[in-house]
This record gives structure tokens, sequence and C-alpha cells, in this order.
């Protein structure tokens, strides 16, 4: 396995935060209702890790370095795990485990919708993140995991729809979300190699 170190790095960095979360949630620092404090980071955490793993491949091609895209599946992992715990959370603090207040919820908070969509293509994703699945649908796996665009769009949505009072931080994400997307698209992907090169050879004629 390569960058050992380096990927033990990231896995202890992702599970962290939950772990933190909860310590704060035990000792009662997360205010009046920590379930809910504890599902929001959850989620905000979430959308950080998927911008953090679409951030790999550009990185990889600025740098040079393959270290960026061999923790790449495992961040997208962490991403799911964050996912799924934001969703148990919402289950056991909002819902209470009492699935016949899910359709007052949806009535009240249709972002809800938006966001179980983009839980099941993140799951489809996950599922399908392994070297089995990628030489089992050949170049129709690639394909399957541009839904990681999809989940940005919905979980970006997800969040504008919550936090609609105050624009300014979802505006961040959201910022980064479209650079991202933007350094993706095949005109601007293709010129990122040729600054690479271009350094280098600069490098090598100093």
């Amino acid at each position: 396995m390569r960058y050992p170190l380096w990927r033990v790095t990231v896995f202890i960095a992702a599970a962290l935060w939950p772990l933190l979360w909860l310590y704060q949630a035990w000792a009662d620092v997360l205010g009046p209702d920590p379930g809910k404090v504890l599902v929001d980071r959850l989620g905000l955490g979430t959308l950080v890790l998927l911008l953090v793993t679409l951030s790999m491949t550009p990185l990889q091609k600025l740098t040079g370095w393959a270290g960026w895209i061999a923790v790449r599946r495992q961040l997208g992992l962490w991403c799911f795990a964050y996912v799924v715990l934001h969703l148990s959370g919402y289950t056991a603090f909002i819902l209470g485990f009492d699935w016949s207040q899910l359709g007052v919820e949806l009535r009240k908070r249709p972002y809800i919708i938006v966001g179980m969509l983009g839980f099941l293509c993140l799951l489809a994703l996950a599922l399908t993140s392994n070297r089995y699945s990628q030489r089992r649908l050949g170049s129709r796996w690639k394909k399957l995991h541009r839904l990681v665009f999809v989940v940005l769009g919905l979980g970006l949505l997800h969040m504008l729809w919550i936090v609609r009072a105050d624009l300014k931080e979802w505006a961040v994400y959201a910022s980064i979300g479209v650079l991202l997307s933007v350094l993706r698209l095949p005109p601007v992907n293709r010129r990122i190699p040729r600054l690479t090169a271009k350094k280098s050879s600069s490098a090598r004629k100093a």
C-alpha cells in the first residue's frame, strides 16, 4: 500500500470530528439541543468532505503528487459515513424513531427529500467504489461516478434551504463547489497538466 502514513493521517483526521462532537454532547457543551447540533454538524461535515474529495484530482494535477489520489476513495467513503451518521442522528434526535412523524416533517421541511436524493446517490457511489465494480462496469463506471456532481448540487440546495436567513457561509461552500466543478470541465481540465508542465520546465531551465 502506497503512502501508508498519509492514509492513516487522513483516517484519523476524518474519524476525530464525530468523536469530538460526541464528547462535547456528553460533556453538555452543545447547548440546550445537542442532538440537533450533532445532526447539523454531521450534515455540514458531509458537504465539507465531499468538497475535499472533489479537490483531490485538481490537486494531483496541479502538484503532480499521487498521494492526493491515494486517499480519494477513502475520503469518499468517509463522506458516505458522515451522511449515514447524519441520517441516523436525524432519525434518533429529530424523529425520535417515530416514523409516523416523517410525513409531517416532509410537508414542513421538503428539503429533507432533497437530502434523501443526495443520500441515495452517495449510496450508489459507495457501493460501486471498489475495484470489482470498476472492472464490472467498465466505461460506465466513470459515467456513474459523475453523480458526485449531482450530489454536490443536491447538498448545496439542501443546505441553502436550511440556512436561508444567513447565506454568507453557504456562499463560501457554493463558490468552492462551483470552482471545483469548473476545474473538471474538459477544456479547463486539459489545461491543468500544461500548467504543471510549464512549472517543471521552468525549474529545469533554472
